[in-house]
């Protein structure tokens, strides 16, 4: 028995070496805000995937968060205020509701880079992605997501 707990300790015994999947991150977040469907749905999908190449580019985090509820702006704002309150150095938004809620939120928070996908006001601290081909939405959201996370919290 001595012998059987012996050999187990020294097998399992950890070597020392890292993790081989283990991923350091900077402190740099860009944040989703997507319809009920999450990161499933249409036109968050595509979206999500740039976002994903850029953290691999960059070493970044990315997070999303729902929208929960009825998709109207005003449900919506909840949920972009609480990105906005997670200190995310980019808060991109996808589907009506919650671009209505960019849209009248953005000015409120001039400190705060947000990138809308789809149709919206330009405003000052909002880069728009007005694509509808999921290619061109996945390309152009990991070029500007990776220059946002390149340059913040190294």
């Amino acid at each position: 028995m001595v012998l059987v707990a012996g050999l187990l300790t020294w097998a399992l015994w950890p070597d020392g070496r890292p993790d081989p999947r283990a991923r350091v991150y900077t402190e740099a977040t860009a944040c989703l805000l997507t319809p009920a469907g999450g990161t499933a749905d249409k036109q968050a999908a595509p979206v999500w995937a740039g976002m994903q190449q850029a953290s691999l580019d960059t070493r970044g985090k990315v997070q999303f968060l729902e929208v929960d509820g009825p998709q109207t702006g005003d449900n919506a704002a909840t949920y972009l205020g609480t990105l906005i309150g997670s200190k995310c150095d980019v808060v991109l938004t996808v589907g009506r509701a919650a671009n209505a809620a960019l849209d009248a939120s953005a000015a409120s928070h001039p400190n705060v880079h947000f990138v809308l996908v789809g149709s919206g006001k330009a405003q000052a601290n909002v880069s728009i992605i007005g694509d509808s081909d999921p290619t061109k939405v996945t390309e152009r959201v990991r070029s500007v997501v990776t220059d946002v996370l390149s340059v913040t919290k190294d």
